[in-house]
């Protein structure tokens, strides 16, 4: 199997459970909730994307044609000690091309996986941190994992819904925009009558990263 990659590149790891961590992020292209075309934004199933999946054209993004040749290239991007090994495979939707043998080249390397996915369908067996993030309007399929992140306020997604659901951390994070500031303050205020719930804040556009 080949793979469409977007980007590959070193970064820490902006949001979430796992907030700071050294992490290689191997963006896949393509998303079965929207193409990633401003055009089609307004009947997407997920209209507040703020991320590029489109194409093959960022850092390290092409076609690679096989799992090895994939898993070698994000093992080439790391700097740390090789116990360390960690690497986060995000898009777009990474479970439209993730497989086994993917997750397998990556172990063969050393690395510990992760998966950023809306949830909408199961991932293959051996990922070592799963974080799910549910997207209003669509059915969650993936209903347990390691993390459930989710993008506050979402009509017909609202945390409730989520909160019984077999995950060991809950994020909110607060939908960015020009009323991130509004956004910011009710995710807060429902952490603090909520403490199930943590409050997730996008490091990685605050200090400048990726």
């Amino acid at each position: 199997m080949s793979y469409a990659v977007k980007e590959i590149f070193l970064t820490l790891q902006g949001e979430g459970a796992q907030a700071g961590r050294a992490a290689v992020f191997c963006r896949f292209s393509g998303c079965n909730l929207w193409s990633g075309r401003e055009q089609d934004r307004g009947k997407a199933d997920c209209q507040f994307c703020d991320t590029d999946f489109v194409g093959t054209d960022g850092t390290l993004g092409q076609r690679y044609q096989n799992a090895a040749e994939l898993a070698e290239a994000i093992a080439a991007q790391w700097l740390g000690a090789e116990a360390e090994r960690y690497v986060v495979l995000t898009g777009g939707e990474p479970l439209l091309q993730v497989d086994a043998a993917l997750i397998d080249a990556l172990h063969d390397l050393g690395f510990s996986v992760g998966l950023e996915t809306n949830g909408t369908m199961l991932p293959p067996d051996g990922i070592d941190w799963i974080c799910v993030s549910p997207k209003a309007g669509t059915e969650l399929v993936l209903q347990h994992g390691d993390e459930l992140k989710l993008v506050f306020p979402q009509a017909g997604a609202e945390p409730e819904r989520f909160a019984r659901l077999p995950f060991e951390y809950f994020s909110l994070q607060p939908l960015d925009g020009p009323d991130a500031a509004a956004h910011t303050q009710a995710a807060i205020d429902y952490c603090l009558h909520h403490p199930q719930w943590r409050l997730s804040v996008q490091t990685h556009k605050v200090i400048g990263i990726r």
